[in-house]
């Protein structure tokens, strides 16, 4: 297999991690480049659910190697209770098969704080974050006041400028009525769980380097979706890092020529979770997912807002990441609707776009323009082959690619590993 990046089409959780397992079996070298332990991946293998949110998701294959990447933000403390329940499941973690980068920024208390803080402050108008101190900790990483991994230990240095900041952030805790940190209680809480992960820690660039120059293949993780991605998301409702394809590469180091392949994933309808225009969004079709127990976010538990496939956002995603295929999954959450709609196009103020809008007040005035196809009606989680598909969700299908441009490679219907099928 080439060296392949795996990104989202849409808002994220589309199944990323799903296809990133479907796809490590022919892949030596699993890598994470950007986000935190705001995302989440959930797969499932033979029966049995994992839920990884820093950890690439090939670690749940043997004689794999695992990277988190330089642009990945880590909460140490989040990232070994992921690895204590991984491990109570059977999964194998060790120094071999797990590196994590010592230019990785390191997701402290104190920033899980000025995340509350600001949504707080924002009132109505919130972002709608996991409040797990992602967005923050990227911004002191701009700002250039953030701890590397390799900068984060028991050292005077260390200690003399986390008191500095915590000053700093107390003050702006108190004035919003938040508890203030102490600095005995933050290095009780970080120096332990830093130390448990020194053993893993390593310049993973000569990593990345070294096995590609001994050809093996790589396959890219992606983290939430081209539509939070600081730079061409629905800005300011977005992550702090960049979720597009060009992420994979500043993020861990890759050199871009060595990239064979681009892989985005999207469901069969649209889901987003949070604050911000949803141009497809329908109640109807969101109370039906959930009363089947689907969209409610790995990380957060949150129940995700819902819509129709939204072909506008995923050609332009297409166009934005360099897509060669997709991969669709959840194409099942659309089994027994007898009448699916699909957005083709937008009109703004009497104007048809094709592309969507950059601002969200723009956005939010968007109407869908909608083509109505035929439902199959049935259960399709058996099927293993295309073949198996009824007639109407191949037409389906055919009909993604035809407004999207783009072929569809792999198509999800159900859960598990072997619930992917290959086109």
């Amino acid at each position: 297999m080439p060296n392949v990046i795996i990104t989202g089409a849409q808002w994220g959780d589309e199944g990323k991690g799903k296809i990133v397992d479907f796809l490590t079996e022919t892949a030596d070298v699993v890598v994470r480049g950007a986000g935190g332990n705001n995302a989440g991946h959930t797969v499932i293998q033979g029966g049995q659910k994992y839920v990884l949110h820093l950890i690439p998701s090939g670690i749940l294959w043997k004689d794999k190697t695992c990277v988190i990447g330089n642009g990945v933000v880590m909460d140490p403390m989040g990232l070994n209770a992921e690895i204590d329940k991984l491990r109570g499941q059977n999964v194998i973690i060790n120094e071999a098969n797990l590196f994590i980068s010592d230019r990785a920024h390191i997701v402290m208390p104190y920033h899980r704080g000025l995340d509350q803080r600001r949504e707080i402050l924002l009132a109505a108008k919130k972002i709608g974050t996991t409040g797990r101190g992602i967005g923050p900790a990227y911004a002191d990483k701009i700002e250039r006041r953030g701890f590397r991994f390799i900068d984060a230990g028991d050292t005077p240095v260390f200690r003399e400028r986390l008191e500095e900041r915590l000053d700093e952030c107390n003050g702006l805790f108190t004035a919003v009525g938040l508890p203030k940190l102490e600095i005995a209680q933050v290095l009780d809480e970080v120096l332990p769980a830093i130390a448990r992960l020194v053993p893993f820690r390593t310049n993973t660039s000569m990593i990345v380097h070294d096995a590609i120059t001994a050809g093996k293949s790589l396959l890219f993780e992606g983290a939430q979706g081209t539509y939070l991605d600081i730079d061409h998301g629905t800005y300011p409702f977005v992550t702090s890092s960049n979720t597009t394809a060009g992420g994979a590469i500043t993020g861990t180091g890759a050199a871009l020529r060595k990239i064979d392949r681009v892989v985005g994933v999207c469901k069969a309808y649209t889901t987003r979770v949070g604050s911000g225009p949803f141009v497809t969004e329908n109640d109807a079709l969101g109370d039906r997912l959930h009363n089947m127990g689907r969209e409610f976010g790995a990380t957060t538990g949150r129940p995700r807002r819902c819509g129709w496939l939204d072909t506008v956002m995923v050609r332009y995603a297409g166009i934005i990441n360099g897509l060669d295929d997709l991969a669709v999954t959840n194409l099942d959450g659309l089994d027994g609707v007898s009448e699916i709609q699909v957005c083709t196009a937008y009109t703004l103020d009497g104007e048809r776009l094709t592309v969507p809008p950059a601002t969200v007040d723009e956005m939010a005035r968007c109407v869908p323009v909608y083509e109505t196809l035929p439902g199959w009606n049935c259960d399709i989680t058996a099927a293993r082959k295309i073949t198996d598909l009824p007639t109407n969700a191949r037409a389906y299908l055919d009909r993604m690619t035809a407004l999207t441009g783009l072929p569809i490679s792999m198509i999800g219907v159900g859960p598990d590993r072997e619930q992917t099928l290959v086109a």
